[in-house]
């Protein structure tokens, strides 16, 4: 009975371990950090959504290298990755990087970015019945 009880407190902290890096990237490979950036994006605010995902992508921009790009995600939160991003972004424009001379701060970026946002969204769902412009051809007759 005691070993019973040992290894249901093992489990419990195990798992409670386990939970407590719900809000961080795992960068134990590749794949698991996209997929665990994907899961926090969801979590995220709308606001920040799009500063977080430029954010990761200007890093993996930066890091070509797939283990030092690992190395600077695993384990940060989005905050700190917004952070990161931010820095890589001033360091590239500091180096007239190609791209970024368009923008004069990090800010204009990511209104730039969330203004295409919204336009991809609502280019998507507009149908040729739903667009005003467009007559409606159909011979489909409501009746």
């Amino acid at each position: 009975m005691k070993k019973l009880a040992t290894l249901l407190v093992i489990l419990c902290c195990t798992t409670l371990v386990a939970c407590g890096k719900g809000q961080q990237i795992n960068g134990h490979t590749t794949k698991t950090a996209y997929r665990s950036v994907k899961a926090l994006k969801n979590r995220l605010p709308p606001e920040s959504r799009i500063e977080f995902e430029v954010s990761f992508w200007t890093i993996r921009d930066a890091k070509k290298d797939d283990s030092a790009f690992l190395d600077a995600v695993d384990g940060k939160t989005p905050q700190e990755i917004i952070v990161l991003g931010k820095e890589v972004y001033q360091e590239r424009k500091a180096a007239n990087f190609k791209g970024y001379e368009q923008y004069s701060s990090w800010e204009e970026m990511i209104t730039n970015f969330g203004k295409e946002r919204l336009d991809q969204e609502n280019r998507k769902g507009t149908t040729a019945k739903e667009d005003p412009a467009k007559p409606n051809d159909s011979v489909i007759y409501k009746l």
